[in-house]
């Protein structure tokens, strides 16, 4: 079995070609996707976070409102760049957010990935400390988010403040419960899985890693996700982790499908730069008739080894066709996956 959902960029262009043409399409479609996911099955409801681009930005009223208009679904990220983020006020909106929909939140947060513009970070106020990089500078405001989430008091209340205080040290607020334990880190090295295990977040690997070995991409995936459930054990948490994989999967199940799709996914992996000097091996993509996929996909390793899958979503198609995409998946591939 494996939990199902979707993961939209929420790109949007004012071009007559999409059907998400504004900001505003892209965010209220994207919430009646998570509903129509719900109604359809699906278990979870993702979304890519881009800044200075025309996809999805400031994640929070987004999971918010998703959250108020289902009951069940899961909502997350995958993931918001924590270069950008000041960690306090984000744990005061992912537990608003969290709140609003009854605990349902599972955020994906990570270093990020190569920006739209230079520097982008510092656009909001953030710069690393001297002698690291902004890596680094990532990684610490996921620590200190980590931190917060605990719950536990830390600020000394005023002697005189507004309002009554509680005994003791204050915490942000509002708090809540096990929003810690549904927090992911998605990792684009071996190492960084393993960073993630020892500070027990669950791992988001996504449909690219940095090259380590010029093996397949799922090999090395798979590869990358038992190093982290390695980790994962010698750090002695309690709870089970979960791991995430993404994956563009389109069944062609009817003519929309064969005209949008026909060609087929990529049939091999592909290699990039993200910078001058990380190599990159991007996942090939899959496109055929339901039997077909069913037969490529069971020789992935690293979906074997994850317990939820991510299906990338072309959002701009429309809100119906997407659903289409996910139940089609849902209805003619997962069951002789064994997935449902």
């Amino acid at each position: 079995m494996k939990h199902i959902g979707f993961l939209s960029f929420g790109h949007w262009t004012p071009s007559p070609q999409s059907q998400t043409r504004s900001g505003s399409d892209a965010l209220l479609q994207s919430i009646e996707l998570a509903v129509a996911a719900e109604e359809l099955g699906a278990d979870g409801a993702y979304f890519r976070v881009h800044h200075f681009a025309r996809q999805l930005g400031s994640p929070f009223p987004l999971l918010a409102a998703c959250g108020a208009r289902t009951k069940r679904i899961e909502i997350g990220t995958a993931v918001i760049d924590m270069r950008y983020e000041n960690p306090l006020y984000m744990a005061e909106d992912a537990g608003a957010a969290d709140l609003i929909a009854g605990g349902r939140l599972q955020l994906g947060i990570s270093r990020g990935s190569p920006e739209q513009v230079i520097d982008g970070w510092r656009h909001f106020g953030y710069a690393p400390q001297d002698g690291q990089t902004d890596a680094d500078m990532a990684r610490r405001h996921a620590e200190v988010f980590l931190e917060v989430l605990r719950g536990e008091g830390f600020a000394k209340p005023n002697p005189r403040p507004m309002f009554p205080n509680p005994t003791g040290l204050l915490r942000v607020e509002p708090f809540s419960e096990g929003l810690r334990e549904r927090i992911w880190w998605g990792a684009g090295t071996n190492a960084t899985a393993e960073w993630a295990a020892k500070l027990a977040m669950n791992l988001q690997s996504s449909t690219l890693k940095i090259d380590e070995s010029g093996k397949p991409f799922h090999v090395q995936q798979a590869e990358q996700i038992r190093l982290y459930k390695a980790a994962w054990q010698a750090a002695g948490h309690e709870r089970t982790p979960r791991a995430s994989v993404s994956r563009s999967i389109f069944a062609l199940a009817d003519e929309r499908d064969r005209r949008y799709f026909g060609r087929g996914g990529a049939d091999s992996d592909q290699i990039g730069m993200l910078s001058e000097t990380e190599r990159a091996i991007f996942g090939r993509s899959f496109a055929a008739e339901p039997d077909v996929l069913i037969e490529q996909l069971k020789g992935d390793e690293a979906i074997a080894e994850a317990d939820t899958i991510l299906l990338t979503v072309p959002n701009q198609l429309g809100v119906d066709y997407n659903a289409h995409v996910i139940e089609a998946i849902l209805k003619y591939v997962a069951p002789g996956l064994g997935w449902r």
